[in-house]
């Protein structure tokens, strides 16, 4: 199994490259993990509705078209409304779609969202919390429970649950 990171943005604070990195490292010897950046559409200062649906649309588009370059790969979005997963529940999901053999596209969409698109085309929509995070924070965050939940399947000591 392989697993993608579509993310909306490149250029993140050198702190979140930092966490984000460590725990990269730390996978790839339980789970195959790329991260692929994707152009952020260009912001107005005071954007109206229309507007960040003109973003979502654009991002959405760049998001589609690089999950489309692999039929085989399953497309997770991230999303506020989406199911939340334990960290145990993630261990679980991630083992299963390794049984299967399917390879993943896990979308971290802009700051405004993912389009309607690409929440219709998702196999799957994950809910990281109900708390609003900041964007940049979320490729840390993920990235460190994927780790967490790869170490729970192959029986590391990292994770100290239950």
């Amino acid at each position: 199994m392989k697993l993608r990171i579509l993310s909306i943005g490149s250029k993140m604070p050198s702190w979140v490259d930092t966490g984000f990195n460590e725990y990269h490292k730390r996978i790839q010897p339980m789970l195959s993990t790329d991260i692929l950046d994707l152009p952020a559409a260009k912001r107005a200062k005071n954007p109206s509705e229309a507007n960040l649906a003109q973003y979502r649309e654009t991002e959405g588009k760049s998001i589609l078209a690089a999950h489309q370059n692999n039929p085989r790969e399953k497309l997770w979005v991230l999303d506020v409304k989406g199911k939340m997963l334990s960290t145990e529940q993630l261990a679980d999901k991630l083992s299963d779609a390794m049984q299967l053999g399917d390879d993943v596209a896990l979308v971290i969409g802009g700051p405004d969202g993912v389009s309607p698109e690409v929440l219709a085309a998702a196999d799957f929509k994950w809910s990281l919390s109900a708390l609003t995070l900041p964007h940049p924070l979320v490729r840390v965050v993920l990235m460190e429970q994927l780790y967490r939940a790869m170490s729970i399947n192959n029986n590391h000591p990292y994770h100290r649950g239950n």
